[in-house]
């Protein structure tokens, strides 16, 4: 999920299951948006099992058959990255502040480390500190309570700031229109950015009562 390299966030019930992935997976997927195989989803719990989409064809008889007893017994996959630096996700991006985690970062003198501080260097450094709130807040929240939340983000992440002087905008020019991999950030350092920016992405343009989804249960 890139949303950070686009100046977005988790959607869609982004917020709610990452958050609750074990350890601090869902903190280390959210912020640098890294592009997971089967084996990381199923070590993150963001799957139950792998299987190979030639095999699928097969499963979808047996299941149409057999119903929920065709389902495969999950098992562990081997070749998780995600497991293999499971320590250091969990000790580094445990950590309360995107400051501190990058700092810890570029304090690591590895090569897996070094990768990981550049990659978040190049996201939006303002997103990056609303998603760490975001997963924050997701972890005691219902989904349609984290729904409501992510709506409320991206009304702000298209209004609080007009045009294109919003990270959002900038990020899909910089990727898709332009296409010159080079946003402008608006705080352009992680350093830079402070609380009074952040909060008011988590302030609802609606009330409860005329909230877009106030009927989600």
């Amino acid at each position: 999920m890139p949303e950070t390299a686009i100046g977005l966030f988790p959607d869609v019930g982004g917020g709610w299951f990452l958050s609750r992935c074990p350890g601090a997976l869902g903190v280390y997927l959210a912020l640098t948006g890294e592009v997971i195989g089967g084996a990381d989803a199923v070590d993150a719990r963001l799957a139950d099992l792998v299987i190979p989409s030639g095999e699928l064809p097969a499963l979808w008889e047996r299941l149409a058959r057999d119903g929920a007893s065709a389902v495969p017994v999950p098992h562990r996959v081997e070749g998780s990255d995600l497991a293999a630096h499971r320590s250091r996700i969990d000790r580094i991006f445990g950590l309360p502040s995107v400051r501190e985690i990058v700092a810890a970062l570029e304090r690591e003198d590895d090569e897996w480390s070094a990768r990981v501080a550049a990659t978040l260097r190049k996201r939006s450094p303002l997103m990056l500190h609303v998603v760490l709130e975001q997963l924050r807040r997701a972890r005691a929240m219902s989904l349609a309570d984290d729904l409501r939340l992510e709506r409320d983000l991206v009304h702000r992440c298209f209004h609080l700031r007009s045009g294109a002087a919003g990270e959002t905008v900038e990020g899909i020019r910089a990727l898709a229109i332009d296409k010159d991999h080079a946003p402008r950030w608006n705080p352009a350092r992680i350093e830079d950015v402070t609380p009074e920016m952040v909060a008011p992405f988590f302030q609802s343009a609606w009330t409860p009562e005329t909230h877009p989804l106030r009927d989600l249960k």
